[in-house]
């Protein structure tokens, strides 16, 4: 039985070890040959000093490098922290600053892009390049056959499923980007959960196509080899690059966000790319009614699940395909092995039609923030309704969340209880866009709000009043942000203002400007 992260691959070895288990580029892994790889870089990389609960950086598209770093570290007893590959090297140097990344496992062009931030992580040992030649220009560089094969006296750690292996960071409510905690147990807890109700087997294939740094898309592979089905890895450039890759690998199940499925929703699919498709999964924000309907047209033999998760939880629920018709606008109900409770201010459970916030718990509940025990106890409480006499209660995560159960125990979301911005299947922080448009020196004052979008679920848009004795240049400020941001956080409209609306207290009205907002976007869903 798997109950370590690393095990979901050596149990397939053991039970289906001659199926593929990776697809990339044309080049196959089989179960064996992937476990083999595995079990020899985590032996390489404790030789290389890598110690227990010390956080191994993956900072690389998706390839098999990038799968075999994320599984050693845990065969290791370490730590892996997968690092979006959108992000700029400002977000990649605070995040392996953050948690005192030892080691990086990344490409020479991306380390040559990190150059200035690399010297300013103290306690970096190694930077192992997946390239074939080092780079004498990259202070501590390894080349990743030299680190995978290290030899040396010290041995891998032993783990226990309670033990941390993962690092995922996501979008604070303050500015910097958090560190969501997750054991052994949350991550197995999750793979086998979600490959019940997608009754995933050893025949699937599925496209990986969101980021592995990305709760749902380090899912995909989880929930693969926890069945000992195919995981095919894609970069797509084009919603086009998605249907090619269904037609030839006769994919059977394909998880997106809704900007992704909305552009798959438009263009023609193929025969030859529908008739494998066994189901499609939606995350990351709710999928238009009309996207649904038109995917499920495009692939009538696919099940859609409808699907919401936290990564403080990695998934709470999803609505049964039986169910679309019937509530096509519902999250539905709590995944196998996790409680989902809607919970009124006072703790209270609510009744049913009262609005109040989702409250997870379960197996999936992380083990809170990295070095952030304040964020932590904000977010991680007590759950309801536990007996006074237990000296340890368990834990719940508080999701901020508003939602709503019917008479049935279908939930429906509401909004956020935050001013967290949610794009493109990326939760934003205001405050962070905000940052790096201050350093500019453009603006007086700013502002980053997050407007209903029919594509992207909102849409980022900048309100900035000019800097003192001076214009804002826009073309500039824009520019600026394209060069310091990933896409998905560069605002979509900057609207420039004298001023910027207070409230009592003095901060920036954002709520009134939302209001003024509003419609901003309305055109682009007709």
């Amino acid at each position: 039985m798997s109950e370590l992260l690393h095990q979901l691959v050596q149990a397939s070895a053991r039970q289906v070890g001659s199926h593929c288990a990776l697809v990339h580029r044309g080049r196959f892994l089989d179960y064996h040959s992937l476990w083999h790889q595995i079990e020899q870089a985590a032996e390489g990389l404790a030789a290389l000093g890598l110690k227990r609960r010390e956080r191994l950086g993956i900072y690389l598209e998706k390839r098999p490098e990038t799968i075999v770093a994320i599984f050693a570290a845990a065969a290791a007893g370490a730590v892996f922290v997968p690092i979006n590959p959108l992000l700029k090297p400002r977000q990649v140097g605070y995040i392996m600053r953050d948690c005192n990344i030892r080691m990086l496992v990344t490409s020479l062009q991306r380390a040559d892009e990190l150059a200035e931030e690399l010297e300013r992580c103290t306690e970096l040992e190694h930077v192992i390049l997946v390239d074939d030649a080092p780079s004498d220009a990259i202070r501590k560089a390894i080349v990743w056959q030299d680190a995978v094969t290290a030899q040396g006296a010290n041995r891998p750690s032993r783990v226990i499923d309670t033990d941390m292996t993962a690092i995922l960071y996501t979008s604070g409510s303050t500015g910097n980007p958090k560190g969501v905690v997750l054991s052994h147990r949350n991550m197995v807890a999750g793979a086998k959960s979600v490959s019940q109700y997608l009754e995933n087997n050893p025949e699937d294939r599925i496209l990986s196509v969101l980021p592995l740094s990305f709760d749902a898309g380090l899912s995909q592979l989880t929930t693969a080899f926890a069945v000992g089905a195919r995981a095919v890895l894609l970069q797509y450039l084009l919603a086009r690059d998605v249907v090619r890759s269904c037609a030839e690998e006769e994919i059977t199940g394909l998880t997106g966000v809704p900007p992704l499925w909305i552009q798959l929703s438009e263009i023609d699919w193929p025969e030859a790319a529908s008739r494998s498709m066994r189901y499609f999964a939606n995350t990351g924000g709710h999928m238009p009614r009309a996207t649904l309907e038109r995917l499920r047209m495009a692939l009538p033999k696919a099940k859609p699940y409808l699907m919401y998760g936290l990564t403080e939880a990695f998934r709470s629920t999803y609505l049964d395909p039986g169910q679309v018709d019937r509530r096509p606008d519902s999250i539905g109900q709590a995944i196998p092995n996790a409680e989902i409770l809607v919970v009124r201010p006072d703790g209270e459970l609510c009744d049913p039609g009262e609005e109040g916030e989702l409250v997870h718990r379960g197996a999936l509940v992380s083990m809170g923030y990295w070095n952030d025990p304040e964020r932590t106890a904000e977010r991680f409480r007590p759950a309801p309704g536990q007996p006074q006499e237990l000296c340890m209660p368990e834990m719940a995560v508080w999701s901020g969340d508003r939602v709503r159960r019917d008479e049935e125990g279908f939930l429906y979301f509401i909004g956020r209880t935050d001013e967290m911005i949610k794009t493109s299947g990326y939760r934003l922080s205001p405050t962070e866009i905000e940052e790096v448009v201050y350093a500019t020196g453009r603006v007086g004052a700013a502002a980053a709000l997050g407007i209903p979008h029919a594509q992207l679920g909102q849409g980022v848009v900048l309100v900035a009043s000019p800097p003192a004795n001076g214009t804002l240049d826009e073309v500039a400020l824009l520019e600026d942000c394209r060069r310091n941001m990933p896409q998905y956080m560069v605002p979509l409209l900057i609207v420039t203002r004298e001023t910027l609306p207070r409230n009592p207290n003095g901060k920036i009205d954002r709520k009134l400007l939302a209001i003024e907002l509003a419609d901003t976007f309305k055109s682009e869903s007709r």
